[in-house]
This record gives C-alpha cells, structure tokens and sequence, in this order.
C-alpha cells in the first residue's frame, strides 16, 4: 500500500508548505503531489530547510560560557556532536535534502515563469494503484486526450477539498494552503483496487475522511 500527500496554492506561503509536509509525512506519507500555486515554493522550502538546519550548528552563547569556564578550571573545551560547520556534516544534510526534492511530484501554474519553459511538462503523469493519474494546477486546461487515458485528475485551484466523479473518472482536489477560507491538504493510500482519500486542515482536523474509489476498471491509454 502507497500512502501519497497531496497539496497546492501555497503562494508563497512556506510556513503552510511546511505544516503540510509534516502532517502528512506524520499520516505515512512518503511520496508527495504538490499542484502549483507557485512552483518555486519547493526549492523555496528546501532552501529554508537549508538554512534553519545551518542555524541550529551556530555557536551559542551558551557554548562559549561552557568553554570558558571550562578553561578557567584547565579543562578541555564541551565535547559536542559533529564538530561545528564541518564540511562532512553538510554534505550529508545536503544529500538528504536534495533526495526531499525527489518524492515530490508537481507541476506548474499558469503564468508563472517555470509553466512558460518548455522543459517542464504543464502536466504530469503517474501511476496510484493500478489506476493512471494526471496532475494538473488548473483542471480546465486537461484535454479531450486526457480525459480519454486517465481515470484520477489531482488539480489545484480548489477553495476546499473535494472527490468529484464524472463517469468512471474522479477529480480531486486537495483546497489550498493559502487564499481560502480554511488551510487544507490530502492524503491518498492505494490498496486492493481502490484509493482511499482523506482531507485535514493543518492543525489536523479532518475534514473528511477515508473517500473510497474504485480503481479496478483499467483505462485504455492512447499513444500519438
């Protein structure tokens, strides 16, 4: 069983991207689909990541009191773990957060700088359970294509978490972190031909739980 996060519209908002992983990294979630709502926030957040965990090396004002009183009684300076700034450390956080970078699936909003290159696809395309999903930040843009090869349609833009079934196809949206009434994010686990998906507010509120749908029905994908 795969356990995927689900979330979008952070705008800018890194301290929601944040509570959001945490949350459904703390439900099982190991791989995430981020739908836009600004593109960057994802290097933004790692690169703040980067940052805090610099931070928390820095030499402190305790730590200089502890080694002073240490010299003044000709003792050797506090022992601590993983010498201060060492290069080896930082390579080892720095690998670790590169490999963040990589359970994250996302794509682009319209208008912003990384939808206009044409090296980064305006849609995604991956498999939950046995069923073909398609990502997308604004639903409107799927196309008759699409529409004929996927069954799950993951989209931004959606003021709150919703499961919409239209035939045999389901669209669901995780709401938004940022520009809705209420902070919100999902979580999908595929298991036995099905997908089972649940929305949280951030501070772990459910708003709805556990949405069954079925997946046994297999999609016919064309190829042009």
């Amino acid at each position: 069983m795969a356990t995927i996060g689900l979330f979008s519209d952070s705008q800018g908002d890194l301290d929601a991207f944040d509570a959001a992983y945490e949350l459904l990294r703390g439900k099982g979630a190991r791989r995430f689909i981020f739908c836009g709502g600004r593109y960057t926030d994802l290097e933004d957040w790692i690169s703040r990541k980067k940052q805090r965990t610099k931070g928390d090396r820095n030499y402190s004002d305790t730590d200089f009191l502890a080694d002073v009183s240490n010299f003044l009684t000709d003792q050797d300076q506090v022992s601590r773990p993983a010498a201060f700034g060492e290069a080896a450390v930082e390579k080892v956080e720095s690998e670790d957060l590169a490999k963040l970078k990589d359970k994250f699936l996302r794509t682009p909003e319209k208008g912003s700088v990384a939808y206009l290159d044409p090296r980064i696809p305006k849609k995604s395309v991956d498999m939950l359970g046995d069923a073909l999903c398609c990502v997308v930040h604004d639903k409107n843009e799927l196309t008759r294509e699409d529409l004929q090869n996927g069954l799950v349609f993951i989209h931004g833009g959606g003021d709150e978490p919703k499961v919409v079934q239209i035939g045999p196809r389901y669209f669901v949206t995780p709401g938004k972190l940022s520009g809705a009434a209420q902070q919100t994010c999902a979580l999908v686990q595929t298991a036995d031909r099905t997908l089972k998906v649940s929305a949280f507010r951030l501070d772990g509120q459910v708003v709805w739980p556990d949405e069954v749908i079925s997946v046994g029905a297999k999609t016919k994908v064309s190829v042009k």
